[in-house]
């Protein structure tokens, strides 16, 4: 019989303690967006709103800074008595001009983002360099994976013009590790 006590009572200790810890994880994902700007234009046909000027968007430990910003969003569903939900999800953002994202101790910038919610996925391209702590790394594109906590750096191709010649040369993910 106390066999059978004990049991019950650490299988209920065991979901409250995975409900207690899936918690966060959840208010994390829902939470709000704050955005900041100095104009906004809306446009329900194409599910969109463009922010421009010294846009400031944040979200949790989230931060994303740039000149303009298009948020994507879902069409709004009708719930069981045929209303519109006021909920929507952003689909997507696309940052464009002094890109600066943030998140914890990880930095990174570019001249344009762009931002998959499905993913959970950052794209930094156009002189994309990121910063974790003091060490940099940049590249043509940088993916971040949220999720991971990881990033890909992928370099490109430079184009340099001397006079009328025009040289083509791949450039290179370039990276620099401060020592301690």
């Amino acid at each position: 019989m106390s066999y059978l006590k004990f049991y019950c009572i650490s299988r209920i200790l065991a979901v409250l303690l995975c409900a207690v810890i899936a918690i966060p994880y959840a208010a994390k994902a829902e939470s709000p967006i704050y955005i900041e700007a100095d104009q906004m234009s809306s446009t329900e046909k194409t599910n969109t709103v463009l922010f421009t000027g010294d846009v400031d968007a944040k979200q949790g430990d989230l931060r994303v800074r740039s000149d303009e910003m298009t948020v994507f969003y879902t069409d709004q569903e009708k719930d069981s008595k045929e209303q519109l939900s006021t909920a929507q999800q952003v689909e997507k953002l696309i940052c464009v001009g002094n890109v600066e994202i943030t998140r914890t101790d990880w930095l990174g910038t570019s001249d344009k983002m762009v931002y998959l919610a499905d993913k959970r996925q950052v794209i930094l391209t156009g002189n994309a360099k990121a910063w974790q702590g003091q060490n940099m790394v940049g590249g043509e594109k940088i993916v971040y994976y949220m999720d991971e906590g990881r990033s890909e750096v992928v370099g490109g191709t430079a184009v340099s013009v001397g006079g009328e010649e025009k040289k083509e040369k791949k450039s290179r993910v370039k990276m620099t590790i401060l020592q301690k």
